[in-house]
């Protein structure tokens, strides 16, 4: 076997590692055998959120600098205990209806889409099988507005959402926003969700005009942050919790606190988002601050 190449055994099952020395984020020196090894130490928090929903990933065979691509589609060479799904494509218009999708419910599986060089997992708001579960909100920033401005809103969300009785729960998007998750019954189809999402989210734009949107098209974007409602269609995936995320320096979706949140929108924090050894260091303080979100909760009103 070449030097470069290593045969572990995780929980039973063999993988096989390679190009460890790689430079995944080659202006922070940032490796292949580290990005496995983020995601080997996070995969106790990370993988509930994975159980159960087919994950699109983002791969950068040749670091994030370079050419990457979208995959849904089991691998060639995958791993025949690999769990998979023949799922259909959600607003698919390809002839090919459905396809293999892979299903993250163990670590060997995290630890094999690593080596890959999956650096980013996307997941939808529904499980296998099922209605959502979850609704999601994007908080995305258009510049000069950033992350400050993003817990703003998301302060405005957290309230507006409550009075119907929906909890909302903060996380980093890894890149410029954030995203609030709330846990809900999994008895209402993706498109109520959507319609509820939608008209939420037109609520805050009439109400602070200035700061929010609710319009997709970008040149009315600047210096607002866009509530992104469409995250809850059924064709959309969002990025997982503590997923990595591609840039110059690694970083990943990170649950907040909602005190966090405040002192950010407020200047009392710095607003940022963090680095791999940051996160595992606050999974050790705070455990999952979204464990919550592996409980059913209400139904939409």
């Amino acid at each position: 076997m070449p030097r470069d190449r290593i045969p572990v055994t995780i929980e039973g099952r063999d993988v096989e590692l390679s190009n460890l020395d790689k430079l995944m984020y080659p202006a922070a020196g940032f490796t292949k055998g580290e990005v496995i090894d983020y995601y080997t130490r996070i995969a106790p928090v990370m993988l509930p959120h994975l159980t159960g929903r087919p994950v699109t990933r983002i791969r950068y065979p040749n670091g994030v600098g370079e050419p990457h691509f979208f995959e849904k589609n089991k691998p060639g060479g995958t791993p025949a205990w690999v769990r998979l799904e023949m799922l259909p494509v959600p607003g698919s218009t390809k002839s090919r209806e459905a396809i293999d999708f892979v299903v993250v419910d163990e670590l060997a599986t995290l630890v094999w889409l690593a080596n890959l060089a999956a650096i980013e997992l996307h997941t939808p708001q529904w499980r296998i099988g099922a209605d959502p579960d979850l609704l999601v909100v994007d908080l995305d920033p258009g510049a000069p507005a950033g992350l400050k401005e993003c817990c703003a809103v998301a302060v405005l969300m957290r309230d507006r959402l409550a009075a119907d009785g929906i909890t909302a729960f903060p996380k980093t998007s890894g890149r410029k926003g954030m995203q609030l998750c709330c846990p809900i019954s999994g008895t209402q189809s993706s498109a109520v969700v959507a319609e509820y999402a939608h008209r939420v989210a037109d609520e805050l734009a009439t109400m602070v005009p200035a700061s929010i949107t609710a319009k997709m098209a970008k040149q009315i974007r600047p210096g607002k942050v866009f509530i992104d409602w469409s995250q809850n269609a059924a064709a959309k995936t969002t990025v997982t919790p503590y997923s990595l995320r591609a840039g110059d320096s690694p970083t990943a979706s990170t649950p907040l606190t909602w005190d966090e949140v405040l002192k950010m929108a407020t200047g009392r924090q710095p607003a940022r988002q963090f680095a791999p050894a940051a996160v595992l260091d606050r999974v050790e303080r705070h455990g999952d601050l979204l464990a919550a979100l592996l409980e059913p909760g209400p139904p939409l009103p």
